[in-house]
Order: structure tokens, then sequence, then C-alpha cells
């Protein structure tokens, strides 16, 4: 077996025992036999599974490389939250001695579950995943035994199973937030726009816009969504209009997953001749510079990248030096900013 590639499943198939029960052992989770434990542990060794690969009998510790991955499947651009995110982290981990380097993982590589060419598992001591929401594939990098952050995750992740920390900005309150001003306001149909499965950022603004329409006794109207695989949205620029051509009757108010699905929506009503926030109000999330490019400006959620950043660094760095500790799920506080695409009341 090479090097480097020796995952928690094969230390759990050469001992007989469930993967579960072999991760358990690994991380220090409590009431686990101990004979159990130090079994798991030894077969980790002599296999030279990643997180005792330098181990030898006399417990030497393994020298730090002060490398640090950060993987994605795109880089983010300048408009991105990514962008102001990956800037204060990489201040941040430099400040503590070590090196960032970025792999973008192909949808190629994510099929086939296999790593870049260029990611050389043994010499890194921690890893940060940005916009990697393939389950599988999240599961492969958990598995190679480095300790790991995700910045946002799959939407089908399940925390007490899933071996690495998490971090998100706050999604599901802001939402609620929003979607309780415009209902208290006078709007009773509001339609959310946005693959909910995409990612777990957009399933929980998801659940924030179902808990204002439950808590306000509003049924949820499915044919007033747009729920669609999120790659369509980035289809032609007709597509946007052929949705909201396709709807019996528009909501009086919609609530969209990101900034970039509320400007081509606001631009797709605005060539179909509704006035914003006349005819229909609108709500996006993330705060990109387009949100007040946009004509009327966009209503929005503002996301602290910078700090997420330099939280994400710190969260990793604790991983690195204390790798037994539990794993969080770590939420940074977002803030609401009321904008012209909807009516006005107070924050």
């Amino acid at each position: 077996m090479a090097r480097g590639k020796v995952t928690i499943q094969d230390i759990a198939d050469a001992l007989g025992i469930s993967r579960n029960t072999a991760s358990k052992a690994l991380n220090g989770t409590e009431g686990l036999p101990e004979e159990t434990r130090n079994k798991v542990i030894k077969k980790a060794i002599e296999l030279k599974y990643k997180q005792f690969s330098l181990i030898e009998p006399e417990n030497v510790l393994p020298k730090s490389s002060r490398n640090i991955a950060l993987l994605t499947e795109n880089l983010p651009n300048t408009s991105h939250f990514g962008s102001t995110l990956i800037s204060g982290l990489e201040k941040h981990i430099s400040a503590e001695g070590y090196n960032l380097s970025i792999h973008i993982i192909r949808e190629i590589e994510q099929k086939s579950l296999t790593l870049p060419n260029n990611f050389d598992v043994d010499n890194v001591d921690g890893i940060i995943c940005i916009e990697l929401f393939n389950l599988e594939y999240s599961r492969l990098i958990t598995d190679l035994g480095v300790p790991t952050i995700f910045i946002d995750c799959s939407a089908h992740v399940c925390y007490p199973e899933f071996q690495a920390d998490i971090l998100l900005m706050e999604n599901e309150h802001s939402t609620y937030h929003l979607t309780k001003k415009l209902i208290d306001g006078g709007y009773t149909t509001l339609g959310f726009i946005g693959d909910y499965n995409h990612c777990m950022s957009f399933n929980e603004r998801w659940s924030g816009f179902n808990r204002a329409l439950t808590a306000a006794g509003i049924p949820l109207q499915a044919e007033q969504c747009i729920l669609d695989d999120d790659r369509l949205f980035f289809a032609t620029p007709e597509w946007a209009a052929g949705k909201l051509q396709a709807m019996p009757k528009l909501p009086s108010a919609f609530i969209c997953a990101n900034d970039y699905i509320a400007v081509n929506m606001m631009k797709a009503l605005k060539q179909s001749n509704y006035s914003i926030p006349g005819d229909i109000a609108v709500c996006g999330f993330d705060d990109g510079p387009e949100a007040c490019i946009i004509e009327p400006h966009l209503t929005t959620v503002h996301i602290y990248s910078s700090e997420m950043g330099i939280k994400a660094a710190e969260m990793l760095l604790s991983r690195i030096e204390s790798p037994q500790q539990p794993y969080q799920v770590t939420h940074i506080s977002t803030r609401p900013v009321i904008r012209e695409s909807t009516p006005e009341f107070k924050q």
C-alpha cells in the first residue's frame, strides 16, 4: 500500500472492526475499551496511517512541515467573499510560520475520488476546504487523517459522523429575520430561489425561510419557489426569465440563496416590466459588490469574510496542536443589510 494512502477504512478492515469504531479509537472518543483503542493505534502505526506515519516504536513525534493546503473547487475571484476570507486566513497562518498552498479540485478528480497530482499528503500539517460540497470527496479528505477544517460543507453532512471541524457563516437566523420583516410588513406570499441541497449554507437559509413562514402560519407555496439544481442557475441569461414566466403567479417577495441569484432574478423581473420593490421585493445573501451596483440596491446579509478566514486559521492551528479535541461546528455572526429592493422597515 502506497505511503500516505492509508485510510481509516483500511485500518478497520485489517482488524475486522467497523470504520466507526476505528475512527473513535483514533480520535480519542470516550467509552471505547482501552484494549480496542490500543489495537487500532498499533495497527495505524504499522500501516503508516498519516496521523502516525512518522511515529517509530520509541514514540518520536513527527516533524512539522509547516505547510497548510487549501483545497477548493473554484478559486474565488475578487467579487467573491472567499477572496477576502483567504486573505485573512493567509495572513494569520503566515504569522504563525506556516505556508499556504492552493489546490484546485477538478470535476474529474471528484468523480474518480482522487487527489490532485500536485498535492503531497505527507507534506502538509493541515487542510482547509472551501466550496467542496461533494460528500464522498469530503470523506476521502477526512480519511487522510490530516487535521482538516471545512469552510461550508455538503448539505448532507451528518455532524456526529463527520471527522473534521466545520466553519459556517450564520445563515438561518439572518434569513429568518429578513423573511419575518417582510411578513410583518404585510407580505403574505413569499418564494425561495436557490438549490437548498447545494451546500450547508443554502440549506440553513432555506430552513430560516421556512421557519419564518411556519411561525406566521403561512403555507409554503412550492410553485412560487425555484429550487432547481444549482448548476442551472448559471445557464443562459434567458433561463431565469423562463422560470419566472412559467410561474402561475409570482409571489410578493423573493428570498434568494445568494446575491448572484438575486441580481439575475432582478434583471429578469425588470425585463418583464416588474417594479422592484413596488410589484415584488427581493432579498439576497453575501453583500458582495454587485449588491450596491444593481438598481435598486439589494437588501442582503453581510458576511464578515476576513474574520471568517482568521477564525478558520485559529481553528485549524488548534486542531494541529491538539488533534484529539472534540470536533467543532462554528458559526460566525452575519448582519442583515436593508436596501431599496425591499420596502423600508426597521432593522
